[in-house]
């Protein structure tokens, strides 16, 4: 029973963590079938999504700092959106005023769902990174990792090459959370892998509710490739690094800040 009552707790966390992405499907399903006269589906969608951020911050659900982590997560999402859309990996085909290079803006609000979900979840579950691997490692990881995104389309793809390292460079890792008090452990690579997973779900989801298309969904839905949880896995690694750095200059600055006081 105290295990049960333990994981229904940390159902209740994660779900919490994930309001910004709830409510953003809520909006895709909404709109897929309510039509508001006079306003295209993507403007009303990037209204929404903005609402919804102001809410999170007014209530309190996500603070200042969450909200600049989240803002470059918007920046980040948003270059690659307008490359991939180019390079036609996947398009958006409904109109809109709201679209630069084809790409709508509240596009940026599904990079910046996943951005939410790690700083709340961090945040609710307290997590505590053991063995991170030093910053000469993790910051050219993240870069490869973006910008192989990009250059796998006139470079060969060095994907796999780059899980490769992830296993070396993250192998003694792992991440602790806390339940009620107790501390579990987790490695640190399949707590990334299982949220990339998750993503990808959600994913699927995106697409049934035409947030976007892949060019095999133009003539009926299909489910997303698996080969998609590899990219949304590398993506995650990315966010995470970035957070966790993030987090490591506030708590350094914090830190000089008191000994200057005392």
């Amino acid at each position: 029973m105290h295990f049960i009552k333990q994981l229904i707790d940390f159902g209740i966390q994660q779900a919490l963590s994930c309001i910004f992405a709830v409510l953003i499907f809520a909006t895709l399903a909404l709109s897929k079938v309510v039509e508001i006269p006079g306003l295209y589906r993507y403007d009303f969608i990037l209204i929404v999504c903005l609402l919804i951020q102001f809410l999170m911050i007014y209530s309190k659900l996500e603070s200042w700092d969450e909200l600049k982590v989240i803002c470059l997560f918007h920046l980040i999402g948003l270059a690659l959106e307008l490359y991939k859309v180019q390079m036609g990996s996947w398009s958006y085909p409904e109109a809109a005023v709201s679209k630069i290079g084809g790409v709508p803006l509240y596009s940026g609000f599904m990079y910046a769902s996943v951005a939410s979900y790690i700083c709340q979840v961090w945040r609710r579950l307290e997590l505590r990174f053991m063995h991170w691997p030093p910053d000469y490692w993790t910051y050219p990881l993240a870069l490869a990792i973006y910008l192989n995104f990009f250059t796998h389309h006139f470079l060969p793809d060095i994907r796999w090459w780059i899980i490769g390292a992830l296993f070396l460079i993250f192998g003694r890792s792992y991440v602790r959370f806390t339940v009620k008090g107790e501390v579990y452990p987790i490695p640190t690579i399949l707590s990334f892998l299982l949220i990339g997973f998750f993503i990808w779900i959600a994913e699927n989801i995106s697409t049934f509710f035409g947030a976007w298309q892949y060019p095999n969904q133009s003539q009926s839905w299909q489910w997303v490739h698996l080969s998609k949880i590899s990219s949304w896995f590398l993506l995650v690694i990315i966010s995470i690094i970035i957070v966790a750095n993030l987090k490591q200059l506030k708590y350094g600055a914090a830190k000089k800040s008191l000994k200057k006081a005392y």
